[in-house]
């Protein structure tokens, strides 16, 4: 069962509706809070000027040591007052009591108040009663009359917080209307991020770069699909034209072995383009290096020029390695680097130069090593450099010799340096050309 999806306005809403439902409850609260501890410390007043009176009393009638007097008085006072009762007792036996008519809600308060009597002190117990019942209904509306504000207050609070809510949130059904029409063959038209309030903006600015990034990806895509589609073109092209000529009559076994020859040399150009492919895809795709070791660059460099030994005496060539270092890296991909850009230094190199692979520190980088590769010859057009390392681009001088070189031997350089956390660089001035990458130390 999928998760039900959130809504951010309903989310709002109700958080909305419940930060006023506590607010208003604590607000009313302290309000009935408030108003019963007034009440009570006005109960408490007057029950206090209550007792003392009732003292004052007792003092008069302890003078005079009489208790009907005391009585005459009592009655005389409480007779007129209907919200207090009174009730003297002495050893249990009760002295005075007053009758109030009215009944409802008592708040009472016991004392006690010395009495001489014959020479001896003896305790008066005094219960004073004060009718609260008025008090007590006033709170009781007054809690109901807040409550009632609680529930309205609520109420009213979480119809306006719903509009207010989906209003604030109208930029965001404008963005997602927006970006709905949006499409990768049409990111030259960015949306206007000034057009939408602050908060938005950033989220837009990196949408539209989001979007550019695509847009270069898809025209990546289609130019790549166009390269793939030709350079696989001329190969089948080739196989089936000779299979073609060779089925139209008889052949000797010669003449066959000489068709299937060629024909396995297309077949190892396409098997050498998908391997190729391959392997960049799996680059693409962040697939990590087999093996790392620490591993001396001068080697590398020094085994790749023996395996180009004999092409090099071929073309009256001679290579060199200057530097070294050591670096965490695999060696298996350092070495496929270095065959691509000296198999490319070779041909171009100039007749009778040197090709010298320098190894050194990145200037540009304290934390990694340079790879240069450097020939003299004919210079790069500097239009072209940008573009070098482009899956099957090739420069103008490079179209000669074309149909067996597909133009992804810089691309797989650009990927191991990538894979290496280095990057690739290409300079071309003052009839020398110098192509490399750069790998981190710790790989």
């Amino acid at each position: 069962m999928s998760p039900r999806p959130h809504s951010l306005q309903r989310r709002l809403s109700l958080w909305l509706a419940a930060q006023t439902l506590f607010g208003l409850s604590v607000i009313c609260l302290a309000i009935y809070l408030v108003t019963a501890w007034n009440f009570g410390q006005k109960q408490d007043e007057v029950l206090a000027q209550k007792a003392a009176l009732v003292r004052h009393l007792l003092q008069e009638a302890e003078k005079g040591g009489d208790l009907v007097f005391l009585r005459h008085k009592l009655d005389d006072f409480f007779s007129m007052q209907d919200d207090v009762s009174l009730r003297i007792s002495h050893a249990g036996r009760e002295l005075f009591r007053s009758t109030p008519a009215s009944s409802g809600r008592w708040l009472h308060r016991d004392l006690e108040v010395p009495w001489t009597q014959g020479g001896a002190v003896t305790p008066l117990s005094v219960e004073l009663g004060m009718n609260v019942t008025q008090e007590a209904r006033l709170l009781q509306r007054l809690a109901w009359t807040l409550l009632g504000a609680v529930v309205l207050g609520t109420a009213l609070v979480s119809l306006t917080g719903m509009w207010l809510v989906r209003r604030g949130l109208r930029p965001l059904k404008a963005l997602a209307e927006r970006t709905a029409a949006m499409a990768p063959d049409r990111a030259n038209q960015p949306i206007d991020a000034m057009a939408f309030a602050e908060e938005l903006r950033p989220w837009i600015t990196q949408f539209n770069a989001l979007l550019l990034r695509v847009q270069r990806a898809y025209v990546q895509l289609e130019s790549f699909n166009a390269d793939v589609a030709h350079e696989l073109r001329t190969p089948l092209a080739n196989l089936i034209g000779a299979t073609e000529l060779a089925l139209t009559r008889p052949r000797s076994n010669e003449e066959l072995q000489g068709v299937l020859a060629s024909n396995l040399e297309e077949v190892g150009r396409l098997s050498g383009i998908v391997t190729d492919m391959l392997f960049l895809s799996q680059a693409e795709r962040g697939v990590p290096m087999r093996t790392r070791a620490a591993t001396s660059l001068a080697v590398q460099a020094g085994d790749v020029i023996d395996f180009y030994d004999a092409m090099l005496e071929e073309a009256g060539l001679r290579a060199e390695v200057t530097g070294d270092a050591t670096a965490d890296v695999d060696a298996a991909l350092v070495r496929r680097a270095l065959f691509n850009l000296l198999g490319n230094a070779v041909r171009f190199a100039a007749p009778a130069s040197v090709i010298r692979i320098e190894i050194g520190r990145d200037p540009q980088a304290d934390d990694a090593f340079a790879v240069t590769v450097a020939n003299r010859g004919e210079p790069i057009d500097p239009a072209a450099l940008p573009r070098l390392f482009e899956r099957f681009y090739r420069a103008a001088q490079a179209r000669d010799g074309s149909t067996r070189h597909h133009g992804l031997g810089l691309s797989i350089v650009e990927a191991i340096a990538r894979m290496h956390g280095g990057r690739v660089f290409a300079s071309s001035e003052d009839g020398e050309t110098r192509i490399g990458f750069t790998v981190q130390r710790g790989g």
